[in-house]
């Protein structure tokens, strides 16, 4: 490479077939007019023509009336959408370069995981989602993991603590064998329908060992309702529980499992530094409002800024894993970017459903949202914000705006540094997920995820977008994350999520 000449860390292509589907959109178009004109002749010539004593021409001229209001409706949105279509994009970044330039200063990560009930939201499925995600192909002392379970569960707790333990030969069996996905549930399912574990032998026999062992106890909690007594005297965690009085009127909980100051308890089984792990169930008042997920993610924002303070967040839902370990690395290419990375405020993978049938007549896949509108939103400045599977930059989702004199330098971010030791940063850390903390303050409104919306992630990415960022969407051919139970429910909300864009956007700009 000569030196002053720049190489992109990733590129931009234009959708194949542009001009071959622009001609089909004209035509059709055309055809549409030509429909409408057809309407509005045959309903003159009616009225021209009318008698009294022909009923029955009174009958036609309602029915044409409304065939004609429901073809300028439909004809109306399907321009609308054209939008969406008209110049699709796809992103491709090159995870070499970012190596040869940034692979020694590469940028802290948080990670928020969300959960909320442990009836609905099985602690299994929960730490499955968690463990995928500490084990990607990343330095492990600059990734965070964060759950934030705002159904105050001990037994998630506990699934929690088992899965910090399970880690510690996790996390290693992948890196060593290079695996896909890092799922435990996935990969052993994968393994069950391939058969192709000659390259594993006994390393894999031993590691399943491991996960049945920590899944027949989690399951036992789950089914008793109750921690077993030893895990309850062994970890002070539980402690926090002794003052719990239900999951909407509780002290805020917070344990640091992991962090590379517990030097006992915090390297894998082969000494190397392990992800830092939190657990937090921020304080829930009868009184006061808690705003569901957004209250959630405004916490988990706040405590992370003292604990790994990361300059770059995912956040993924519980119900989703990692299917793509380099998914960070793919990320970073868009954010590092020299030229064009400083204004992109958040890049937005796609949601899908791992379960769905290959003959998927109803369209639960959402394969047009995902494979055609997000690419052709991606022309237009970029795709909203779905609150999930999305990584953002922390001044971006923290209410700043952009300018063009901002330039975000890499290179020369220093580690954060803690004062005291882990239990006094837990103790400061608490104060900030309190319920009265956001009162006469921006949280909700300029700052972080925004309240008063059943769409708050819309609203915060459009919010984003309004401030100045540009957003970018990623859809590699291997997936970055699979949902593992895709709900009627939460495919009816996306649904509902799509159609109150235009109105949400509205109520941003009134």
């Amino acid at each position: 490479m000569e030196r002053g000449e720049y190489y992109p860390l990733f590129e931009t292509k234009m959708g194949r077939g542009r001009v071959v589907y622009r001609l089909f959109a004209i035509s059709l178009f055309v055809a549409i007019c030509l429909i409408w004109l057809h309407r509005f002749n045959h309903i003159i010539t009616i009225t021209t023509n009318h008698t009294q004593q022909e009923e029955e021409d009174d009958r036609g001229i309602w029915v044409w009336l409304g065939l004609l209001a429901a073809e300028l409706w439909f004809g109306f949105y399907w321009i609308l959408t054209q939008a969406f279509r008209w110049n699709p994009v796809f992103r491709h970044p090159f995870k070499n370069r970012l190596s040869q330039r940034y692979e020694h200063m590469l940028p802290e990560v948080d990670i928020f995981v969300c959960t909320a009930d442990p009836e609905i939201e099985p602690p299994m499925m929960v730490i499955n989602t968690v463990l995928s995600v500490m084990a990607y192909d990343y330095p492990t002392e600059k990734l965070s993991v964060y759950l934030s379970d705002d159904g105050g569960s001990e037994i998630t707790f506990y699934a929690l603590l088992e899965a910090s333990n399970f880690a510690k030969s996790w996390i290693p069996f992948c890196k060593r064998f290079k695996i896909e996905p890092r799922s435990p549930a996935a990969y052993f399912n994968t393994i069950i329908d391939s058969a192709d574990t000659t390259n594993l032998g006994h390393e894999l026999v031993a590691i399943k060992k491991l996960y049945n062992e920590m899944e027949r106890r989690i399951e036992d909690a789950t089914k008793l309702k109750r921690v077993p007594k030893e895990a309850r005297l062994k970890h002070g965690g539980f402690s926090q529980w002794d003052s719990y009085t239900s999951k909407r009127d509780h002290d805020t909980i917070l344990q640091i499992i992991l962090h590379n100051k517990d030097p006992n308890n915090s390297k894998d089984v082969h000494g190397f530094i392990l992800p830092t792990l939190v657990y937090l169930s921020r304080e829930k008042r009868p009184q006061y409002h808690h705003n569901f997920k957004a209250g959630a993610m405004n916490s988990l924002l706040r405590v992370s800024s003292i604990i790994s303070n990361g300059k770059v967040i995912l956040n993924v839902d519980c119900d989703m894993y990692s299917n793509n370990s380099e998914t960070i690395r793919d990320v970073l290419c868009f954010f590092m970017d020299e030229k064009k990375g400083h204004q992109i405020g958040f890049v937005q993978s796609p949601q899908i459903f791992e379960n769905v049938t290959k003959n998927d007549i109803y369209g639960n896949a959402l394969l047009a949202i995902s494979e055609v509108e997000f690419h052709g939103a991606d022309s237009w400045g970029g795709p909203m914000y779905i609150g999930t599977g999305c990584f953002h930059k922390r001044e971006s989702l923290c209410g700043m705006k952009f300018s063009g004199e901002y330039k975000h330098k890499w290179k020369s971010e220093n580690d954060l540094f803690i004062e005291g030791n882990l239990q006094e940063l837990e103790e400061k850390a608490k104060g900030l997920a309190n319920c009265s903390y956001e009162e006469n303050t921006q949280w909700g409104k300029e700052m972080g995820l925004k309240y008063g919306c059943p769409v708050e992630d819309v609203i915060t990415g459009l919010s984003m977008q309004i401030n100045g960022w540009k957003s970018v969407y990623y859809n590699p051919p291997r997936k970055p994350f699979l949902v593992l139970h895709g709900m009627l429910l939460e495919r009816f909300l996306w649904a509902y999520k799509w159609d109150t864009v235009l109105i949400a956007y509205g109520q941003l700009t009134v």
